[in-house]
């Protein structure tokens, strides 16, 4: 990893509605595909998150009492504005991450459609009426703001993250502390400022960046009521012991190890389409990846293999941001160190006996030798237990497991830490839907190897996937950044003296 020393710019941090210049602490901000920087990222103090915290606290009054319907005209013109700057985000995501253009316009997408559904505030909190629920007595539940709500982001989807969280929490009147990934800061910030344009006032949406002492104090600070996260396990289910034990509403969204698998009966040549996608679209660093293939069958998984191997001889690996004769298909890894880790997972897998049937290793590309490229690779006759089965390698390798019944297949599956996501190809309906009823993971893909969630539905894991109660956007979102009030309601007549009623109150 070099340091380029022509460093021009310093990511900083928005809060009150003011970009906040801070170079007491940086860390430089890499552009993957060449291994040089020229950007720094602040990284907050105690003080600086404490003070975004303030103003999220201050803005909270006003915003809370801002009609849902004036809430909700935000979010549509931020989705008018986000459609309008699509190509810079685009440009910032991939700068800095590594994903091809392509794919990080599908990642601000799915995120357009975040805001798109926040937008429907109005409807989502009318809440519940009834009337004469005992003579002369009317009772009705609301959903109320929490106050200030915090987010805690990952790398790998910059935009798109964000937008399942802040959104939803700001249109349900809540104010908001975003702390995205410090590797890849500057669409999460660009962003942020497109909703000022929107119309949010300052303070309801505030961004710090910086590492774990602005983390902590997100999670110990007793005015932020509740935290959402997205990113590892071991980290996840700190963030929900700690935020849990400072009284806060916690989800914290974990690793994963998706497994999909292969029926005899599939049709090859569509799976294998759609596996290069998900093993090795953005490099395989998504908690939807598809690492491991689990073929019914040795015929099954000769022909998926052969399938394999001929597709990714014809991926193209490169800078994200080429464009020429239809792109690339696959960027570098996002920095040095996560190019090593993956790296070692592959030198991990060949000494622990699995078959290394293509070995994207010697990757090079042209004139960016010192980019974090890792070419694809594929493992056959691949064990539980080994490290490249068990454990969230986050990269470009896909590992196929061998079983002779889908009994065999779902209880590789359901007997792994992970929940996250699964899919089975196949076209028998009757082994799908005893496959979507009997397996132990959140989110089931049918001849769908990313089954995520549309943003109306809700995303999460299973197990160790997902620590907490409720999952990420949708109508999940709703219930997490809202606390139920029921209200009962009843009006004497007048000139009509009670008596004292000593039993517990009943309708009969």
């Amino acid at each position: 990893m070099q340091h380029d020393k022509s460093v021009t710019s310093t990511v900083g941090h928005l809060i009150d509605g003011q970009l906040v210049a801070d170079t007491a602490r940086t860390q430089p901000v890499f552009d993957p595909a060449t291994g040089q920087s020229t950007t720094s990222v602040a990284l907050a103090d105690q003080a600086t998150v404490e003070a975004a915290i303030a103003s999220a606290e201050a803005a909270f009054p006003a915003w809370r009492n801002t009609p849902p319907l004036k809430r909700a005209r935000v979010m549509s013109r931020l989705k008018v504005l986000l459609e309008e700057h699509a190509d810079e985000i685009a440009a910032l995501i991939t700068a800095e991450h590594g994903k091809v253009l392509s794919d990080a316009h599908g990642e601000l997408q799915r995120g357009i459609e975040n805001v798109e559904y926040a937008s429907y505030a109005p409807e989502l909190l009318k809440g519940e009426h009834s009337r004469n629920v005992g003579p002369g007595i009317d009772s009705w539940s609301e959903f109320q703001a929490l106050g200030v709500t915090a987010g805690i982001t990952p790398f790998n989807f910059p935009a798109m993250v964000p937008l399942w969280m802040w959104p939803m929490a700001v249109a349900c009147g809540n104010t908001f502390v975003l702390k995205p990934s410090e590797r890849d800061p500057s669409s999460t910030l660009f962003i942020a400022r497109l909703a000022l344009e929107a119309g949010l006032p300052p303070g309801v949406l505030n961004v710090v960046n910086g590492d774990k002492t602005a983390v902590d104090t997100l999670l110990r600070d007793p005015r932020v009521k509740a935290v959402s996260f997205v990113g590892s396990t071991p980290i996840a289910e700190y963030i929900y012991a700690e935020g849990c034990r400072h009284g806060k509403r916690v989800q914290a969204l974990g690793g994963a190890k998706n497994h999909a698998v292969l029926m005899p009966d599939a049709d090859v040549g569509n799976a294998v389409s759609a596996l290069m996608g998900a093993a090795y679209g953005s490099c395989g660093e998504r908690c939807m990846a598809i690492p491991l293939l689990v073929a019914v069958g040795d015929e099954v998984g000769d022909a998926v293999i052969a399938g394999l191997k001929a597709e990714i001889a014809k991926m193209k690996v490169g800078p994200g941001t080429q464009t020429d004769n239809g792109g690339n298909d696959m960027g570098p890894l996002v920095t040095k160190q996560h190019f090593e880790k993956v790296k070692a997972y592959v030198d991990s897998g060949v000494a622990e006996g699995a078959q290394l049937v293509v070995d994207g290793r010697g990757m090079q590309v042209a004139g960016h030798e010192e980019g974090y490229f890792l070419g694809a690779c594929l493992f056959d006759h691949v064990k539980p237990g080994m490290k490249i089965y068990q454990e969230e390698i986050f990269g470009p390798v896909l590992g196929v497991v061998r079983v002779k019944t889908l009994q065999e297949a779902m209880q590789l599956i359901n007997d792994h830490e992970y929940g996250n996501g699964t899919c089975i190809f196949t076209r028998d309906g009757e082994a799908a839907r005893y496959f979507t009823d009997h397996i132990q993971v959140g989110m089931v893909g049918v001849n769908v190897p990313l089954p995520v969630p549309v943003a109306y539905h809700s995303f999460g894991g299973w197990k160790r996937s997902l620590f907490g109660d409720l999952h990420a956007y949708g109508p999940d979102a709703v219930r997490f950044y809202t606390k139920r009030k029921t209200i009962t309601q009843r009006w004497p007549s007048a000139g009509v003296r009670e008596g004292a009623v000593f039993s517990f109150p009943s309708s009969r």
